[in-house]
């Protein structure tokens, strides 16, 4: 049969799926000549290439045919033990390593939570804004979003209602330099979000990709420590592509035994097991104590970005927008006045060669704020931060 008069029939579930604002934004800022601050990419000076690839070697030279060879669904034992000991670092003592799977990338286990949790119409609370690809891999599953309100401080944990949680499955929670906004929660919210939470019988899922690249403030203890001193039910997803680096796409799950036990089937039916040469090759690279000495260069870096940017902010913004000035991570969050689409803006920028996300796709369940957008500063160098914050600034200026 031509191609050209086949019929397809896709499910209603991909009938309903959408691009990704920020995937569509950068096909435009492929240009050489866009200075763009929307993609929300770690910096590739970061990457350990040498080192990662002496890791690879290492493990085919002295454990080539294991390496190579399916692996236990639920991750290699040795990478599980190491995650479990890191994780006392975060106030979280007593994780055993069979409370953990290793996942392909944190994005994998989103996904793998949708298919665990959310039936069509089942209620899902996220914080207002949130992270998109949550969103994204969420809605795959058609929830309906609840939208938890949100301050200069993040995630208000009053807002969490009896009401709104009324029949949810889980919040959805970035605690440390979320995606998009850049802020974290204090040591005050993460522990009344999580004494809320275990007063509601609702689950957390604490998403920390960031949470290694603090280059100010105060270390925050994470959700999950707090959350089983406090009862609380708390599923934490960590990720190796921020601290080594992304193409691995390697991450983690840490949850109660019995949820692991039936996210280990979901992966079964998924991709089997995680690829057993790259979990060998991440552990072979962290077990000695290797991110010890590499994370703070990546956080001078990130601080070292994050303050050109803000310097830049802080000239050529006009008074009417104000931003978040994060602690670490990747991220900074602008509001303007009320007025003002982002979206609109967007396309006014890039005819003068610069590129941001427009905020209103990381709000789900109403509420979306235009006037908002995100700005990302760690792949861009020092001059084009500056040159591309004064003609964004000199936009503001007319609009605003």
């Amino acid at each position: 049969m031509d191609s050209a008069t086949r019929t397809y029939t896709f499910s209603q579930r991909a009938q309903q799926l959408t691009s990704s604002a920020i995937r569509e934004i950068l096909k435009v800022t492929e240009r050489p000549e866009i200075i763009s601050f929307a993609g929300g990419l770690p910096s590739p000076k970061g990457f350990p290439v040498q080192v990662i690839q002496n890791a690879f070697n290492r493990v085919l030279e002295t454990n080539g045919m294991s390496a190579l060879q399916y692996g236990p669904t639920e991750g290699y034992a040795p990478l599980r033990a190491w995650v479990a000991n890191d994780l006392k670092r975060h106030g979280a003592d007593d994780v055993s390593p069979d409370e953990i799977l290793i996942v392909s990338g944190s994005q994998q286990a989103l996904d793998m939570l949708g298919k665990l949790f959310i039936d069509p119409g089942s209620k899902v609370l996220v914080e207002a804004p949130s992270y998109l690809g949550a969103l994204q891999s969420f809605s795959m599953f058609q929830p309906q979003y609840e939208a938890v309100p949100t301050d200069a401080g993040g995630l208000i944990p009053e807002s969490i209602t009896a009401e709104r949680a009324d029949g949810a499955r889980f919040i959805y929670v970035l605690p440390n330099f979320q995606n998009p906004t850049g802020l974290t929660l204090d040591l005050a919210r993460r522990q009344a979000l999580v004494q809320r939470c275990a007063e509601l019988g609702l689950p957390i899922v604490e998403d920390d990709p960031y949470g290694e690249l603090r280059y100010a403030g105060s270390e925050q203890p994470s959700v999950l420590g707090l959350g089983r001193k406090a009862g609380a039910t708390v599923i934490r997803l960590g990720s190796f592509s921020k601290v080594l680096a992304p193409g691995l796409r390697l991450g983690y799950i840490v949850a109660p035994r019995p949820i692991i036990a039936k996210l280990v089937q979901i992966k079964q039916a998924t991709d089997l097991h995680t690829a057993t040469l790259t979990q060998m090759a991440v552990y072979e690279t962290v077990k000695d104590g290797f991110l010890a000495t590499h994370l703070p260069k990546v956080r001078d870096l990130y601080k070292e970005q994050c303050g050109f940017m803000l310097e830049a902010m802080d000239e050529h913004f006009p008074s009417s927008a104000s931003w978040t000035r994060p602690e670490g991570g990747m991220f900074i969050w602008v509001t303007l006045p009320e007025h003002v689409d982002s979206t609109q803006l967007l396309a006014k920028a890039i005819e003068r060669n610069v590129a941001f996300v427009p905020g209103e796709p990381f709000y789900a369940g109403g509420h979306a704020k235009p006037n908002t957008l995100r700005l990302s500063f760690v792949t861009v160098s020092e001059d084009k931060i500056r040159q591309g914050i004064a003609v964004l600034g000199q936009l503001l200026k007319e609009v605003c």
